[in-house]
């Protein structure tokens, strides 16, 4: 049995990775402020401690553990929302992740596997963007996003092996439906059940890359199985562009719905389109089978629907 700090476990990512630790025989410890998640998605055996990872006071009052591996869930995380307070956005995602490396530093913890963006890279229409593109950040979120995998690059040279694991838009069981500024996957399907109608802020040609919850909880295990991935930045995504009609269209599809879509406006920081080049996730991870969208989006769904 291994132990793991898994900061975030009370929302989407965490929760779903720190399950699939406990389920595994694995002792986890997480680090949560409750600002996004909820103690209702803490899986049952985890240890919880109440407060927030840019607080460098929590890190005094966790078990004195010998940690195997820390995994950097938690932050804010949506680049909408990152312009309404710059400030609480670097403080979440960027001072929370140098106060980390210094407590692995301490326990000697030499492993930490970092949830990063594709955010980073800002926008990239023509190519699936791989991990050596430059990086131009549109948003706050991306910014901080990216200053924190160079601290991590920085401490791998005391010891620490670190992953940034670049996740382009994740979806599944789990999302946070009442957030309306983060998620696409979540706020569509929100609107579908709430509202009887989908609003679209941008057009319906922009495109991402969506992948399953269940494939980026395999990415970050797979990031203790395999050495390769050390002191590595990976995108964890598909490959595959999908639009957000044809995302629309899916979706209404599997909830075998008709309701009006609306398409105006616009969102601070947003990108026309942006998809993953996966060669490094498919060599290092060994992760080469993915959930379809139309199969994401029926459990998704399925599970929401048990919600309403």
């Amino acid at each position: 049995m291994s132990t793991y700090l898994v900061t975030g476990a009370a929302g989407f990512i965490g929760s779903s990775l720190s399950r699939k630790l406990i389920d595994q025989g694995h002792k986890v410890v997480t680090i949560d402020n409750l600002s996004t998640g909820t103690k209702e998605n803490l899986p049952d055996g985890i240890e919880f401690f109440f407060g927030d990872c840019a607080d460098s006071g929590i890190y005094k009052v966790l078990p004195e553990y010998k940690y195997d591996a820390i995994f950097h869930i938690a932050g804010q995380s949506s680049g909408e929302i990152s312009f309404d307070d710059p400030i609480y956005d670097v403080k979440t995602n960027t001072e929370s992740t140098l106060l980390l490396l210094q407590f692995a530093l301490q326990r000697k913890c030499s492993r930490l596997v970092y949830a990063s963006t594709m955010s980073v890279y800002g926008e990239h229409l023509d190519n699936p963007v791989s991990e050596e593109a430059i990086c131009q950040p549109k948003s706050f979120y991306g910014v901080g996003k990216l200053a924190s995998e160079h601290y991590l690059r920085i401490y791998e040279e005391y010891g620490i092996n670190t992953t940034s694991l670049r996740l382009f838009n994740v979806y599944g069981p789990g999302q946070n439906l009442v957030n309306q500024r983060q998620g696409m996957v979540s706020i569509f399907l929100a609107q579908l059940l709430n509202q009887g109608s989908i609003h679209v802020k941008g057009s319906g040609d922009r495109f991402r890359d969506f992948i399953y919850i269940d494939d980026v909880v395999e990415a970050f295990i797979g990031c203790l199985k395999n050495a390769k991935s050390h002191n590595e930045i990976i995108n964890v995504g598909t490959g595959i562009q999908t639009s957000v009609d044809v995302l629309i269209h899916n979706l209404l599809e599997v909830s075998k719905v008709k309701i009006p879509i609306k398409f105006s406006g616009n969102t601070s920081g947003d990108i026309h389109g942006i998809y993953a080049d996966v060669n490094k996730f498919h060599s290092l991870l060994g992760i080469n089978k993915y959930t379809s969208i139309n199969e994401g989006l029926e459990k998704t769904l399925k599970w929401a629907t048990r919600l309403n």
